[in-house]
């Protein structure tokens, strides 16, 4: 068997970066973090405001890594390099020669919510059709789009890549430097608006999507959403003839039929351009379902195969803090956990919830959201968050505790019946949880990352498995 080609050889990446190569070296794979890197792979030390990667370098090489890419040699350091004027130019450049010498159909995704699934999601169904190099996690900022990008290997047959913003004219460079065969926006929503006049300015920051496309792209837009002429408009300025639409309508080119949630997922019947599917995913929640018809339109688009692709979604798990879910003991049983800790705005708020109204508790059990404060929605947010008020009360939640001063809008909001416990933080608000979680009882827990409610599902985590060992 032959082996396989190295992702980046010494001569490679100086031809790429215009940079002075030191030693012969090939790298199988591309890091900018010496905690985290596998053998084999390059090493860029990037300098942020926080830290410099060169402090790492040394780290690096004794975990392997088959090189480094630096501006300076550290001191006492002999070891394979690559010495560069900018190192995050040079990761620039090797993004920029990865796709240059690529063949690959290459997809760019993103949205206000729900882009990192459905990118995992797309990933997952087109490698039923050959080889895809796609971000890890939510790598979608100028780092982490170039980074993923140069890692995208030359016998790839497909591409998928998110890109994300928080403010406009961020997406795009990256869109230029993707130059993408396919583009799928999920949705504009109110999200950022501390960077933002309106809604309608999130969706122009979106459209920059369309900036660097391919000659022939195509464009897969949410026909549902309130942009969608906005984008439809911003698409065909940019050349694109052809869009493809997905939601619920009749008009749409990929249409929800249907779908079926329950705690291991959803089944969902969906009709993508007159083939008509019935199929399972590892997600539950309508905003998964319609997420799911959004990549087998991407999948459509890039003319694979949707039948197997369809199947494959089967295989799509929730992540930590992205919707998992677990069991937690307690002396007299158990409760389960929804793990909606990665971040939140006021829509994907609603999903969660929404999906809380969708799960059934144990026998004698509860529904119960802990929700922490949601970042970046500027003026407007003690409104929205008092407004999540209406929904938790019309899914029937039965009890409700936040974190954070932004969270307290909405607590004040609650009837006295639905107070369960506020706190400044998630570090606080732990020991009211687990003071009132009984047998049976299904606890959400979701809030933008600044709250760190993760922490809070760690201490649940810690303590049921306390409860276990005395059990």
């Amino acid at each position: 068997m032959s082996k396989t080609a190295a992702l980046w050889s010494a001569t490679q990446a100086t031809q790429a970066t215009g940079g002075e190569a030191r030693g012969e070296w090939c790298a199988d794979g591309i890091s900018i973090d010496s905690r985290t890197l596998s053998p084999g792979d390059l090493f860029v030390a990037l300098k942020g405001s926080n830290h410099d990667g060169h402090d790492h370098v040394g780290a690096a090489i004794s975990a392997q890594a088959a090189a480094a890419i630096v501006e300076r040699v550290p001191d006492n350091l002999t070891a394979p390099l690559l010495i560069v004027p900018d190192t995050l130019q040079g990761l620039v450049a090797l993004a920029r020669a990865a796709r240059a010498r690529s063949q690959a159909r290459i997809i760019a995704v993103t949205g206000s919510v729900g882009k990192t699934g459905t990118k995992d999601m797309i990933a997952r169904a087109l490698a039923t059709s050959g080889k895809v190099t796609f971000s890890a996690g939510n790598l979608n900022n100028h780092i982490g789009a170039p980074l993923s990008l140069a890692r995208l290997t030359e016998d790839s047959s497909f591409g998928v890549f998110e890109l994300g913003m928080n403010h406009a004219g961020e997406i795009a460079p990256l869109s230029r430097l993707l130059r993408p065969h396919v583009v799928l926006v999920t949705n504009v929503e109110a999200v950022h608006m501390e960077f933002f006049p309106d809604v309608s300015n999130i969706a122009e920051a979106k459209a920059e999507i369309f900036n660097g496309v391919e000659s022939g792209a195509i464009a897969v837009l949410n026909h549902d959403n309130a942009h969608f002429e906005l984008l439809c408009e911003r698409a065909r300025k940019a050349g694109i003839s052809r869009i493809i639409t997905f939601g619920h309508g009749e008009d749409c080119d990929a249409r929800l039929l249907a779908h079926s949630p329950s705690e291991e997922g959803s089944e969902i019947e969906a009709d993508i351009d007159g083939t008509r599917l019935s199929y399972r995913i590892g997600l539950s929640g309508a905003h998964w379902a319609l997420n799911s018809v959004a990549a087998l339109a991407v999948v459509h688009a890039v003319g694979a195969p949707i039948i197997a692709a369809s199947k494959a979604l089967a295989a799509q798990t929730a992540l930590p803090g992205r919707g998992a879910r677990f069991q937690l003991g307690l002396s007299n049983g158990s409760y389960a956990v929804i793990d909606e800790s990665y971040n939140a705005s006021p829509v994907a708020v609603a999903a969660a919830i929404s999906n809380l109204r969708n799960t059934e508790p144990g026998p004698g059990g509860r529904r119960i959201a802990v929700l922490g404060d949601m970042l970046e929605l500027g003026k407007s947010s003690p409104i929205a968050h008092a407004a999540l008020a209406n929904d938790l009360t019309a899914a029937n939640i039965d009890l409700v505790f936040t974190a954070g001063s932004l969270m307290a809008h909405l607590f004040a909001a609650l009837p006295e019946t639905l107070q369960g416990g506020q706190a400044k933080n998630s570090t606080e608000l732990l020991p009211l949880i687990i003071a009132a979680v009984k047998p049976g009882d299904v606890v959400l827990v979701k809030g933008s990352l600044g709250l760190k409610m993760r922490l809070l599902v760690d201490g649940l985590k810690r303590a049921g498995d306390a409860a276990g060992s005395n059990g």
